[in-house]
């Protein structure tokens, strides 16, 4: 009998509340496949399993707050038999009970859609749909801004902001701010980081004429929609780069630090309503650059739109922060346990460059380590950053 545990989807989550089981007892499941849904100060994540089996018994209840690492369900083993006396196929709640509000109490500005109601409906995030029930609205009447048009939990309070009360109805209570809870998650994590992890930190300045002049050929024979911007360039420079110096890449865990043979490279992304969330891109150093930036696209709307996976928010190895569209020059992260680095990219400028004895105007970024003493030093920081330097001077090596 195997114990799924509701996993740590980062060092600043610390609890989970289950939305959604997608699975019933008697099921078979695969590693991989997304069984639960559970909302976390950040966003509503989709929980995968990590094994193959058949699904025994649900333990969590839809609604329910448990800590990190707690059962939520039992899982027989491929050919494992059910224990006698104990098989209960009788499954929880799929998802909450929520009465279909009326057309009553919709919030002015909101109509619902004309005609007679269809077996088709909008597609509403588990979050969003939790939210609506709360403030009364119909989620399904709403225009939905996430992936394929899914109705996502900021569309909801969206709506409850530009709505005025009607009638005399109380208003109902307000479910916690997620963007307070983000911000104190991210200050608990970010504090332990710095308290914990003695940080040390390089700057290098890395002139990108070479790479931009070959990004823009690149592109030419490309449509507008495929495009590979600077951004997904720069995501792969630094986890080809990692491979000098794998010390970099991994965990430190109970004081022993386990590199990572894959680069999966967090992307920090800023959320609409404040905080951000720094979800994995897989395998970066393998990936041709017209798959890295649909992946990364992907990566960002669903990541706004509060549709995230669990690998995707556990798995990254190190994080890069990207704070050029903000036109700042530089950035000087902090890490995030139980990761050993992170990158900081700042924006991309015409600066003075002496180059050859000769000075000139070069487009150039400034690139800057944050890397964790306990497991590298300076020297080799150095010779990550000079690597990530050279490799942007040879884009070429980077296309495939």
């Amino acid at each position: 009998m195997i114990e799924f545990r509701l996993p740590s989807l980062g060092s600043d989550m610390d609890r989970g509340t289950l939305l959604q089981w997608r699975v019933e007892p008697g099921q078979a499941v695969k590693k991989g496949d997304v069984v639960a849904v559970v909302d976390t100060s950040k966003a509503a994540v989709d929980v995968e399993i990590w094994v193959d089996g058949t699904v025994h018994r649900l333990l969590t209840a839809v609604g329910e707050t448990i800590p990190v690492g707690a059962p939520m369900a039992l899982v027989l083993a491929p050919g494992e038999a059910a224990p006698a006396g104990v098989w209960q196929p009788t499954a929880l709640p799929s998802t909450p009970t929520v009465p279909a509000p009326s057309p009553a109490p919709l919030l002015a500005g909101i109509t619902p859609p004309p005609g007679p109601v269809t077996a088709t409906r909008a597609r509403v995030t588990p979050a969003a749909r939790q939210r609506a029930a709360q403030l009364g609205i119909a989620p399904d009447a709403l225009h939905g801004s996430g992936p394929d048009g899914a109705v996502t939990r900021d569309d909801v309070e969206r709506a409850a902001q530009r709505a005025t009360p009607t009638g005399t109805e109380a208003a109902p209570a307000a479910a916690p701010n997620r963007a307070v809870e983000m911000r104190k998650a991210i200050a608990a994590a970010m504090a332990r980081s710095k308290r914990e992890i003695p940080h040390y930190y390089l700057t290098e300045p890395i002139a990108l004429r070479a790479a931009l002049d070959w990004l823009r050929a690149f592109n030419a024979a490309r449509p507008m929609t495929e495009r590979v911007l600077p951004a997904a360039l720069l995501l792969k420079a630094v986890a080809v780069a990692l491979r000098a110096v794998p010390e970099l890449n991994g965990h430190l865990l109970d004081g022993a630090f386990n590199p990572m043979a894959q680069a999966h490279v967090g992307v920090a992304i800023s959320l609409r309503t404040g905080g951000l969330v720094a979800p994995a891109l897989h395998d970066v150093a393998t990936k041709p650059l017209p798959q890295l930036m649909r992946e990364l696209a992907d990566l960002v709307q669903r990541a706004r739109a509060g549709s995230l996976r669990s690998s995707e928010m556990s798995d990254p190895t190190i994080t890069v922060t990207n704070l050029g569209e903000q036109a700042v020059e530089s950035v000087h992260g902090v890490i995030y346990p139980p990761q050993v680095a992170l990158v900081g990219f700042g924006r991309i400028s015409e600066r003075p460059w002496v180059g050859d004895g000769a000075l000139t105007v070069m487009p150039a970024v400034t690139a800057t380590l944050a890397a964790d003493h306990r497991v590298s030093d300076g020297h080799r920081g150095a010779v990550f950053l000079a690597r990530l330097r050279d490799q942007l001077q040879q884009p070429q090596q980077l296309e495939v």
